[in-house]
């Protein structure tokens, strides 16, 4: 009775096995992870942004910065006589005329003329330099190389200086542009004729002795030229850090770069649904301070972000300014 009993238990137990063993390669949702894959969850979160270059720098004596065409249009250079002394005024050195306006170039009280860079009744461009200046006493020079050099143009209202061992830190006023400027020309000036002689010899004259003729700028790479607070003591050639902010953002939408794919301007994110599906999602990004990055669109603040983010093909590696947190 027992082997009568136990066959059919047997066979009852070999189909309902049979009957759960799959007969072809196992299905998978192809958005899931595979099974055994590290991912952590993460939301955005805010916080303020600020993004900081350092460059290192030294301080110089009578350094040379460069004048810029505040529009577009047409050169005229005034005849700028040699200094005596110290301008306490500034100095008016070239007009570019658009439209029949006259958009006048001067150097800043402290500094002299030191040359043109372009010829007279040359076409520029808004933003070229087109007359050097030299800065009479200390300042801090810092070199930059050219992709610095698109990342602080334009941002240059907020620069802070510590010297090595020394002072600071302290706000560092920046003068003229960070362009490289071309070696600088001081034209001769015409033979004056009897009739100028005569009209000008009652009036005090602001010439150079020909003993020490003005001299015309030599030429420079990018640099940035800045000046110290007049309390500030100086030593020529002390060493010098400069720390330029890029930008800022107030509580902006951040999310560690480990759950980002691509650079700053786009990138993608993958978005973990209820069922632990992923959506790669497209975003526009911003700064960063290189533990995270701001999402400036592309997700609402409530999403979970699969960590680390989707793979972008080779070439595509992340990047960002060196940038430091600000705020809680």
């Amino acid at each position: 009775m027992r082997k009568i009993v136990l066959a059919p238990l047997c066979a009852l137990v070999t189909v309902t096995v049979a009957a759960c063993s799959p007969s072809g390669p196992e299905q998978t949702n192809p958005e899931l992870a595979p099974r055994g894959t590290p991912m952590t969850k993460v939301k955005p979160t805010r916080q303020d942004l600020t993004t900081k270059i350092s460059i290192t720098g030294k301080v110089e004596m009578n350094p040379t910065f460069g004048l810029v065409a505040p529009v577009a249009g047409e050169v005229r250079y005034f005849d700028v006589p040699a200094p005596n002394g110290t301008p306490t005024r500034p100095i008016r050195v070239a007009t570019v005329w658009k439209d029949q306006t006259p958009n006048y170039v001067e150097a800043p009280p402290g500094s002299t003329f030191s040359g043109r860079l372009v010829d007279d009744k040359a076409t520029v461009t808004a933003g070229m330099p087109i007359a050097s200046a030299k800065h009479v006493g200390y300042a801090i020079v810092g070199d930059i190389d050219g992709q610095q050099a698109y990342k602080i143009n334009g941002a240059l209202t907020d620069v802070v200086v510590q010297i090595k061992n020394g002072p600071g830190p302290f706000p560092c006023t920046v003068l003229g542009t960070i362009a490289a400027l071309p070696q600088g020309t001081i034209p001769e000036k015409p033979p004056a004729t009897p009739d100028t002689k005569d009209e000008k010899k009652d009036q005090p004259q602001q010439t150079q002795p020909k003993d020490q003729p003005q001299q015309p700028s030599t030429s420079t790479g990018l640099r940035i030229v800045c000046t110290a607070p007049a309390d500030v003591q100086m030593i020529n050639g002390a060493s010098a850090s400069i720390e330029v902010t890029t930008g800022k953002s107030a509580q902006a939408l951040v999310v560690p770069v480990e759950a980002v794919a691509g650079s700053q301007g786009k990138g993608k994110v993958d978005v973990i649904a209820g069922d632990g599906s992923r959506r790669t999602t497209d975003v526009t990004l911003g700064l960063t301070d290189g533990k995270v990055i701001e999402v400036k669109s592309g997700l609402t603040g409530d999403e979970e972000l699969a960590v680390p983010g989707p793979n972008l093909p080779e070439g595509q590696q992340q990047g960002g300014d060196q940038t430091k947190p600000t705020g809680p």
